[in-house]
């Protein structure tokens, strides 16, 4: 059997996606979760998937809360994700500080939107434990939500809500973006043997190389996403300005796992413990490595 690959349609999914094309379907199969990190993780629990290219925080979150679906088996973008804060395009709320108190869209529980949101209130010094939230779904739901008035305001990565935002759909009120980099690689720990992981990411970091060239990014990739998600090309290049991709997507830095799961406390998400978390214990050793 093939792998069965989760991944969300964004612009940082463009190496993944050449490397299905040149794959052919021959050795993983990928399936589209437009839900987000928090659709990848319940898929993993719910063998639909055997392995994710998805956010680091809900990742991380899940195994510190006791999941077992899946260990951490890689890196793909080592830089910051730029979270927008979205809300209704006549909502009354015009800064971040006026949605203390208000109850919050996300996309699910355990998701970035939701992890993200956590991390706001801790930079704002909100009372974590009485944030309120409403599951929305995707990124349809969570506009509707605030423009009808049953959510404030939600949080999605700023490039991919841009263009609703510009339509004129929703207002983007600030951004907050990740204090860690941004997509880790998990794969279910008996679903996704070595044999079927190593050659997967062993091509997809030739790929993530390739991609990440210079002369690449100042051509290729830029038609190559305007022709996949249609992104006006001066928001493809800014994006591609901001955004680092791993070379070596078996090897996974240490202080990533710890910088992640010291904040996560602090914002009252994930809690320690006794004798605090083991990072060994949030990565397949058979696959990727510890630097």
């Amino acid at each position: 059997m093939t792998l069965r690959v989760g991944y969300v349609r964004e612009h940082f999914s463009s190496p993944l996606l050449q490397f299905a094309e040149a794959d052919g379907g021959r050795t993983f199969t990928l399936i589209e979760c437009p839900s987000g990190t928090g659709q990848l993780i319940g898929r993993l629990e719910n063998d639909e998937i055997d392995l994710a290219i998805a956010l680091t925080d809900p990742l991380i979150s899940g195994i510190a809360k006791g999941s077992r679906a899946y260990k951490l088996v890689g890196s793909y973008v080592t830089t910051p994700l730029n979270w927008a804060v979205i809300t209704g395009k006549n909502a009354p709320y015009n800064s971040i500080a006026d949605l203390k108190g208000t109850r919050i869209g996300i996309s699910r529980y355990g998701s970035g939107s939701q992890t993200m949101a956590y991390v706001m209130a801790l930079q704002q010094g909100w009372p974590t434990d009485e944030l309120e939230f409403k599951v929305n779904n995707d990124i349809r739901g969570l506009i509707d939500s605030v423009n009808e008035g049953s959510t404030s305001a939600f949080m999605w990565e700023w490039f991919t809500t841009k263009p609703f935002a510009d339509a004129g759909e929703c207002r983007f009120i600030g951004s907050v973006p990740t204090p860690w980099p941004s997509w880790l690689i998990a794969a279910h720990p008996t679903r996704a043997p070595a044999s079927k992981l190593w050659p997967f990411l062993d091509t997809l970091s030739a790929h993530v190389r390739e991609f990440d060239k210079p002369e690449k990014r100042a051509a290729d990739d830029v038609a190559f996403i305007k022709d996949r998600f249609g992104y006006p090309e001066e928001d493809i290049k800014a994006w591609l300005k901001t955004v680092g991709y791993a070379h070596s997507c078996t090897e996974i830095p240490r202080q990533v796992i710890l910088d992640t799961l010291d904040v996560l406390q602090k914002a009252g998400f994930v809690q320690s413990p006794e004798g605090g978390f083991d990072v060994a214990q949030f990565v397949n050793a058979d696959i990727a490595t510890l630097v």
